[in-house]
């Protein structure tokens, strides 16, 4: 148990690791730009975030998880407005939350709307960093169920 542990959190890293050639640094949101710990006192400005590629659309491919040998579907669509997820193979449906960004990396947090793990689905909760390298995004997975931990990652590309 423990080695398998250590498996997938090894190759957490690994995934995590592999996007960062990912150029730019994406916009935050509107909500992420008032409130937030660290920012500029009243009266002075902070300087605006560089922009870079967006990752905005409807995004499709496979992830794979460790552990694993069928990798299986997936779609993403993100507009300025609400991000979603779509895994067919698994009857699965989920609503994501920015939860926040760096240079390279957008954060979400996935609460699955349809084919819940702990409802009989095959989907459990999770979060998403997802990273835009050109024409497509890097997605790495993160989410633990009955105690064990998931890790999947995939490349996407614009549909």
């Amino acid at each position: 148990m423990l080695y398998a542990f250590r498996a997938c959190a090894g190759a957490f890293v690994l995934v995590i690791a592999a996007m960062a050639p990912a150029a730019g640094q994406f916009p935050p949101g509107p909500d992420d730009q008032t409130g937030q710990p660290g920012a500029a006192p009243q009266g002075r400005k902070s300087p605006p975030p560089a922009a870079g590629p967006s990752i905005n659309g409807s995004w499709s491919g496979e992830l794979t998880q460790v552990g694993s040998q069928t990798p299986y579907r997936f779609e993403l669509a993100i507009n300025a407005g609400k991000a979603e997820t779509r895994y067919p193979d698994l009857d699965c449906t989920g609503k994501l939350t920015r939860v926040g960004g760096s240079k390279s990396y957008t954060f979400f947090v996935e609460v699955i709307t349809k084919g819940q793990a702990d409802k009989g689905g095959r989907c459990p909760d999770g979060t998403i960093t997802v990273a835009r390298q050109g024409d497509e995004l890097a997605l790495g997975w993160f989410g633990s169920v009955q105690g064990n931990t998931i890790v999947a990652y995939g490349t996407l590309r614009k549909k």
